[in-house]
């Protein structure tokens, strides 16, 4: 037997950093929501007790480094699952790109488990194990739009934004989450992005509103650290994009888009930049 996921891609509409916690972990206050840009997921039961992880990505590990593999390993060992598993990954998310390739990939490994061995775990109990894994793990075993708080854990699941296209562009370098976290002081934090007001503009479908209420605070970070972020974002402004932002601690940069006759300009002006650049939709 076979089971196949879907590994979406997640982008931060807003991402707040409130104070570093006493465990070492960041309290946030996120809105996230998926595109159409997804990893595939193969996953085949073994007859003995291994896992094994390949992928025609060469720029990925294949071992317990992978969040996939920890995945298993960890649905294996609550679950006292004895048979092995063949994980396959097509991989399409840029890698280190602040769009929870990893996250999402073990994600979908843990609920394609769950189907595949037949563990009847239900969604909250998934999240629960997605985040011994990772902060965006819960938010991708479910995906959809949320207001994750907490380190990421907390999630308060919200309306879809209003339908548009979204131009994601990556710059030909990887940025570390725990570098960019680590240079941050959230006690410092002059302008901040507003929650409710990313809500109010999802709730009533105004995109305008949505686009001008976009807002990260590890902005401030990664653009000083990596002026080509900066140079990426002003570039896609320049093209045309009516909200543009970075996603999670970045490099990747990506731009709304209301009318698909603008998508081309943008999409080619930016290839003309960098290598990594995708047209997509909202997953709504």
């Amino acid at each position: 037997m076979k089971v196949f996921e879907k590994a979406p891609a997640k982008i931060n509409l807003s991402l707040d950093v409130l104070y570093k916690r006493e465990d070492g972990f960041h309290e946030v206050e996120m809105v996230m929501t998926m595109v159409d840009l997804a990893d595939r997921i193969e996953m085949q039961e073994l007859p003995r007790d291994t896992i094994i992880i390949s992928s025609q990505a060469g720029y990925i590990p294949l071992d317990e480094k992978n969040l996939a593999f920890q995945a298993a390993r960890l649905i294996k060992e609550r679950y006292e699952v004895k048979q092995g598993v063949y994980i396959h990954l097509d991989k399409k998310i840029p890698v280190a790109a602040g769009l929870a390739g990893g996250s999402s990939d073990a994600a979908a490994t843990l609920r394609g488990l769950n189907k595949l061995w037949k563990l009847g775990i239900s969604n909250e109990e998934l999240q629960r194990l997605g985040s011994v894994l990772g902060s965006d793990v819960p938010f991708c075993v479910t995906g959809g739009t949320a207001v994750a708080r907490g380190r990421g854990e907390l999630l308060e699941p919200i309306e879809a934004p209003p339908q548009c296209w979204v131009v994601l562009a990556k710059p030909p370098i990887n940025v570390s989450t725990a570098e960019i976290y680590g240079k941050l002081r959230a006690s410092e934090i002059q302008r901040r992005p507003s929650t409710p007001h990313i809500i109010e503009a999802i709730r009533h479908k105004r995109f305008d509103d949505l686009c001008a209420a976009l807002g990260n605070v590890l902005e401030e970070v990664t653009l000083d650290l990596y002026p080509e972020v900066k140079q990426l974002k002003e570039v896609m402004m320049r093209l045309g994009a009516e909200g543009v932002l970075m996603s999670g601690s970045g490099p990747t940069v990506f731009g709304l888009v209301s009318k698909e006759a603008k998508v081309a300009r943008i999409y080619n002006g930016l290839r003309g930049f960098c290598k990594d650049v995708y047209a997509v939709r909202l997953l709504t």
